[in-house]
């Protein structure tokens, strides 16, 4: 998508609108790549193009906030109807299944779905409005808004910015061959992780999908 050459191409002011807009609108319940427009955002402060990284995380924070409360008080007043209108509209994101897996986590865990949903696609676009939809109390609701906003998008943020910097200063020591090799490290083993939770997921389902015997 190209999303840091068009980053570059605005005024400063005007990317920590966008990133607010873009995960503010995300959180709300539809489907935007908020992550993408964050790493591509915080990649550029740490390349001194004059982004303030404690302003794009603040302001990243108070997108994801507002937007998922925009998509609570959303989700509580339209109710199922709702859930249904955006399976027809995003049947990619809002498919039977994907509700059902979202909602089933809800269930499962309550507040902590929305803290932990922050960090996962899927459950970042459902939280704000499933949570609405589930009439979880707003003040759980809002507690595990506030704090998954802030280490999601803070932490996105300096994570990243700070990878930049020591990616830049790689760079200058140990040429380009040296950053590869790194880069290499890195996505092998987050293939690796990606690979480990995906069988532990595929695992936990089987095993809640397994029939109770009949008892005689």
């Amino acid at each position: 998508m190209h999303v840091q050459e068009w980053l570059d191409t605005v005024p400063a002011a005007a990317v920590y609108a966008v990133v607010g807009l873009v995960i503010g609108l995300e959180s709300l319940g539809i489907p935007l790549p908020g992550e993408i427009v964050l790493v591509s955002a915080a990649l550029m402060a740490s390349q001194h193009s004059g982004i303030n990284p404690v302003l794009l995380g603040v302001c990243a924070t108070a997108g994801a906030v507002v937007g998922d409360s925009i998509g609570y008080a959303i989700g509580r007043k339209g109710g199922r109807p709702l859930l249904a209108w955006l399976g027809r509209k995003f049947p990619r994101h809002f498919s039977e299944g994907h509700v059902a897996t979202a909602e089933r986590s809800f269930e499962k865990w309550g507040m902590w779905a929305v803290f932990f949903g922050r960090f996962v696609a899927l459950l970042r676009i459902f939280a704000g409005p499933l949570a609405g939809v589930l009439h979880m109390p707003y003040w759980k609701f809002l507690i595990a808004n506030v704090l998954g906003g802030i280490c999601w998008a803070g932490g996105t943020t300096a994570v990243i910015y700070y990878v930049g910097v020591v990616a830049e200063d790689w760079l200058k020591r140990f040429s380009y061959l040296g950053l590869a090799v790194a880069v290499l490290i890195g996505l092998t083993s987050m293939l690796v992780i990606r690979r480990k939770a995906k069988k532990a997921t595929a695992e936990r389902e089987a095993a809640e999908a397994e029939p109770v015997p009949a008892v005689d």
